[in-house]
């Protein structure tokens, strides 16, 4: 039970710091990271909250993801897809994060935007409750394609959403190009340094986590007997 929890919690935790990093992202204001782009222009024309964009994007990804990569739905994958979006919406209401006007301060900004994404996305992805809607399509192309590095489909996948976004009217700038070209080199850095091999997880999906969970309790009654 105390494992249990402590994956749990793990995952929460990764997805709070995965809200805050996208907004140090956004507040650095030198430019919009490719998935911010693509959402913050979805919502500029639709009037829907940043948060809300994120979810309802999360669930399309996830039903194109499970159908033709045919990856696991977690009790991890429904926790990203739903909170990481009411995080942020939570974060930018209360303005807890600065705005930054200094254009240094912003790089500064949006390199520790980053470096907090990719540690967020190796604390709940190793919790093997499944990985989020986006880290999903990234896992099961890495799977498809082993050959190809990490990092190399991460760019990928960011530079063809930073194309959505900018058709979109979203603001681009430096700090775009540093989120398209830095994202991918970073989260396999990351990754790297602690020694985490994200194709070894095995991800439990949501039945199975049911499963082990009815037994967890289970022996906790017959222990308390």
């Amino acid at each position: 039970m105390h494992e249990f929890l402590r994956r749990t919690l793990k995952l929460l935790f990764g997805l709070m710091i995965y809200a805050l990093g996208i907004v140090f992202s956004i507040n650095a204001n030198i430019g919009l990271s490719p998935w911010d782009a693509f959402t913050i222009g979805v919502s500029n024309i639709t009037g829907i909250s940043y948060g809300n964009v994120s979810i309802i994007t999360g669930i399309v990804i996830l039903f194109i993801v499970v159908a033709f990569l045919k990856e696991k739905i977690g009790i991890g994958t429904i926790l990203n897809t739903l909170l990481i979006g009411v995080f942020i919406d939570f974060l930018q209401s209360y303005n807890i994060i600065p705005y930054m006007s200094n254009f240094i301060l912003g790089v500064i900004m949006l390199f520790i935007g980053q470096i907090i994404i990719s540690l967020a996305t190796y604390f709940y992805i190793s919790t093997g409750f499944g990985c989020g809607p986006r880290d999903t399509f990234m896992v099961g192309l890495s799977k498809k394609f082993p050959k190809v590095p990490i990092g190399f489909i991460r760019g990928g996948i960011e530079g063809t959403v930073l194309l959505i976004g900018w058709l979109l009217g979203a603001k681009v700038g430096l700090g775009t190009v540093i989120s398209v070209f830095g994202m991918g080199f970073i989260i396999q850095t990351t990754f790297k340094l602690l020694n985490f091999e994200i194709k070894s997880v095995i991800h439990e999906n949501i039945f199975e986590t049911i499963i082990s969970f009815k037994k967890l309790l289970l022996k906790c009654e017959d222990q308390n007997l």
